[in-house]
């Protein structure tokens, strides 16, 4: 049985810019069908349920598997899938800044900018964890072991995200033996019985009121977080101030804007200082117009 459910989208969404925009779509318990352009996910709730989510006539369609779903799942679904494709986001000021300049005029015109996202901060926090100091293979090998070992499963045999209890419930040995965490192992373990007790409360960074640099200063009190990690995940809460420079972002700009020269992050800064506090968006969608060809 499936139940489909729809979501109307604003006049700039662009669905395929979306789901494509940030590496989130190949991470569990995100599937991306490129040749039918649909993104699946679990969702979690009284039980996980595997969804198709998809374009279909200008609106979103969700096409949930299993059992008939209640009103409160239902709702559910809706609410994550609207935050996962960030639906509500107004992007109007950063269109404006990229119309101005040449080579970003493909931003405004593809609807580009909205960056795929987990339904809940603390999924996000836990994949940008694994992105870093390794390659995004190890990346996707770690969150694919995280879901497999401690997601619990849908119908369909697929797994959703592992909740914080359940991260908190396995030990550290179990992180570097199973999931292949490494030196994050340890940060796993506290990360997750931080947030399973209520003492890490990262979904508030949605509406947090404090200026970014202090909200910044808060993420990377979770241990293995550093700048990059930290202006990460501030994007994936809807602040750009930041650029989040790694070894993809300085190469590519490199070889985009430098004749494959070496700089220092100071000059790629400067570089998109235009931007303003929507820097960090800027220098993403000039890093990954290839990916929208």
């Amino acid at each position: 049985m499936t139940t489909s459910l729809h979501l109307k989208t604003p006049p700039d969404f662009n669905f395929k810019t979306a789901v494509y925009s940030h590496g989130w779509c190949q991470l569990l318990p995100f599937e991306i069908d490129l040749e039918n352009w649909r993104l699946i996910y679990v969702f979690t709730g009284e039980k996980p349920v595997s969804a198709v989510i998809s374009e279909n006539g200008g609106a979103i369609e969700i096409d949930v598997s299993g059992d008939e779903i209640n009103p409160v799942t239902r709702d559910k679904i809706l609410r994550d899938t609207r935050h996962i494709l960030r639906l509500d986001d107004n992007l109007s000021e950063f269109y404006r800044l990229t119309e101005k300049e040449k080579r970003l005029a493909w931003v405004a015109s593809l609807s580009g900018g909205r960056l795929l996202r987990s339904p809940t901060v603390f999924e996000d926090l836990v994949k940008t964890l694994c992105t870093t100091n390794c390659s995004w293979g190890l990346t996707k090998n770690m969150v694919r072991n995280l879901v497999e070992k401690l997601g619990a499963e849908a119908a369909d045999g697929r797994h959703a995200f592992p909740t914080a209890e359940a991260m908190a419930n396995v030990s550290e040995a179990f992180y570097r033996d199973e999931i292949r965490a490494g030196y994050r192992s340890p940060y796993f373990v506290e990360l997750a019985e931080q947030a399973a007790s209520g003492k890490l409360n990262a979904e508030a960074w949605l509406d947090s009121d404090l200026p970014t640099a202090e909200l910044k200063k808060e993420m990377k009190r979770v241990k293995g977080f550093g700048d990059y990690a930290a202006e990460n995940l501030l994007k994936l809460v809807g602040r750009y101030d930041g650029l989040a420079l790694d070894s993809f972002l300085r190469g590519a700009f490199y070889k985009k804007h430098n004749s494959e020269q070496v700089c220092s992050d100071k000059e790629i800064e400067a570089f998109y200082g235009k931007f303003g506090s929507w820097r960090g968006l800027a220098i993403w969608c000039d890093m990954t117009e290839k990916w929208h060809d």
